[in-house]
């Protein structure tokens, strides 16, 4: 099962993520400072001066100053739990993961990305079991971006990506199972914990081609629909 919705999901191609390139930023921001200054006193210096030196240190006051917003534009912090995917002139240029003040092209795009452990509560879904019994199924799922690249440009959005492949697989394993079932016959309500772990191998399935991983889901509402739990 896991293994057909892997080769549906996954028939377009892929890019995998990459190292990204960046400069160590304290000392970029250090020499962005000294460029104002020296922008600043050039500019303020050919107020007193003319003719060629007057010039001279107009062109030195602006390049100075047009250097030093380029410094400033290219600054970018990368906090714990965070990556910035690189995007320059529409194509990928690499992941940085590493905390701290960096340096990247100017003129490139810095698009953050959440690194962290997420949960995500399915929403209450009233689904007929095996035996066309109505039930109400709801489930909490454990996961955590892995590949930016994939995340970011394989898919529209990613995080609506995951909350609906990991409704639909709820669906469908509520739908594949009978709510209870004579002994030998696995069903939703007596095999609690292979019903989650097939769950779990098959919502990791779905997702995988947008670069997420699944580190657990559970069940969290399991019963009849009201209209059988009264009967």
């Amino acid at each position: 099962m896991a293994a057909e919705v892997t080769a549906e999901l996954s028939s377009s191609p892929q890019m995998a993520e990459s190292r990204g390139w960046s400069a160590p930023g304290v000392p970029v921001l250090v020499a962005g400072v000294v460029l104002v200054l020296a922008g600043a006193g050039a500019l303020a210096g050919s107020g007193r001066s003319s003719g060629a030196r007057r010039d001279v240190l107009i062109a030195i006051g602006v390049i100075s100053l047009v250097a030093a917003a380029l410094a400033f534009r290219g600054l970018t912090p990368v906090v714990a739990g965070e990556a910035r995917v690189v995007q320059l002139f529409g194509r990928y240029r690499g992941t940085v993961r590493e905390p701290g003040l960096h340096w990247f092209n100017p003129f490139a795009l810095r698009r953050a990305v959440s690194t962290r452990i997420r949960n995500l509560e399915t929403m209450m879904a009233k689904v007929n079991d095996l035996d066309g019994n109505p039930i109400e199924i709801a489930a909490v799922v454990v996961w955590q971006v892995q590949d930016t690249a994939q995340a970011l440009y394989a898919v529209d959005d990613f995080e609506t990506f995951v909350a609906i492949q990991a409704e639909t697989a709820v669906r469908h394993i509520a739908s594949s199972y009978p709510y209870t079932a004579g002994e030998g016959v696995l069903s939703l309500r007596e095999n609690t914990d292979v019903i989650t772990g097939e769950l779990s191998s098959e919502i990791a399935a779905r997702v995988r081609s947008a670069g997420v991983t699944i580190i657990e889901s559970r069940l969290t509402r399991l019963s009849y629909a009201p209209e059988i739990a009264q009967a």
